[in-house]
């Protein structure tokens, strides 16, 4: 029988929203705002002008998952020298209440170039049958929005660079951190070239 990989990841995306266990029933958003003062320094006071090409724009992504993506760098299950600094000793109440405040900014705003552009969109909207790599629609929606229930990330308007080099650690298997569902990120990435990895970020790029 033929694996059929979407429906795979529609049934984890569904498993994940079912049995995932927040530790808080949600954060507040003053209080991570007041948290979230030296994070303006490399993510910008809204969020989403970093310091760096490659740092991940913040504002508007759901607070699900960044409340995970913090305890995973905080843990060291996420390899973040940088951010897992700025973690120390904050309780899981104030991960959640950063997750919430940067969940309540405005989303990230880009432009994609035309390099490639109609590859990028091919692979996102229709993924690549013949290399078993799923549409990214599958997970992150059409618009790019994600699945807040489920903690798969808005990516619309995510900085190329940031979307680079994040594929290139999952085919490298320098990032683990869809271990939840099914390794699924890295099975995509790794059946993905260096030039279909800049085409498709440089369509994320774009999207709103």
């Amino acid at each position: 029988m033929r694996f059929n990989y979407l429906a795979a990841v529609s049934l984890l995306a569904l498993l994940n929203t079912a049995t995932s266990s927040p530790a808080m029933a949600g954060g507040d958003v003053e209080a991570g705002k007041s948290l979230a003062i030296t994070c303006a320094a490399c993510h910008g006071q809204d969020g989403n002008t970093g310091l760096m090409p490659d740092y991940p724009k913040l504002g508007g992504q759901n607070e699900k998952y960044l409340a995970s993506q913090l305890r995973m760098i905080q843990s060291g299950d996420r390899a973040a020298p940088l951010m897992a600094g700025q973690l120390i000793g904050k309780s899981e109440q104030q991960l959640q209440d950063l997750a919430a405040y940067y969940a309540s900014l405005p989303g990230a705003a880009g432009e994609s170039s035309d390099d490639d552009l109609a590859l990028g969109e091919q692979i996102y909207r229709g993924g690549i049958l013949k290399k078993n790599v799923s549409a990214c629609t599958a997970c992150h929606s059409p618009s790019g929005s994600g699945n807040s229930l489920a903690g798969f990330p808005n990516i619309a308007g995510q900085s190329m660079a940031y979307v680079v080099e994040q594929l290139r650690k999952y085919r490298e298997g320098e990032r683990k951190t869809d271990e939840n569902n099914g390794g699924m990120m890295r099975q995509i990435a790794g059946n993905l070239t260096d030039g279909e990895i800049r085409a498709v970020a440089n369509y994320v790029q774009g999207l709103r």
